[in-house]
């Protein structure tokens, strides 16, 4: 049993940063010469892409729980007036 739900926007967030991070260090130790343009490119990119992620995740989490409930519920639906009983 995983402890959290597991959230794929939040890792490609992440990843984004990561690279982003390479990217500044190798530009700041001399080894490549990026210019600020491709680091703005990775930036909205990878926070796009992520976004995407996030949103698909959600759909395919909500269709899943919607399904899921719907088998289980096989019983007379609740009173909608605020009581549990049937009339």
């Amino acid at each position: 049993m995983l402890r959290h739900e597991f959230r794929p926007g939040r890792a490609v967030a992440g990843l984004t940063m990561l690279v982003l991070a390479g990217g500044y260090a190798g530009d700041a130790a001399g080894d490549w010469e990026a210019p600020w343009t491709f680091f703005l490119g990775v930036f909205l990119g990878g926070l796009w892409l992520a976004a995407t992620v996030t949103w698909t995740a959600y759909m395919l989490r909500r269709r899943r729980d919607a399904r899921k409930a719907s088998t289980e519920n096989m019983e007379a639906p609740a009173s909608t007036k605020g009581s549990h009983a049937i009339k």
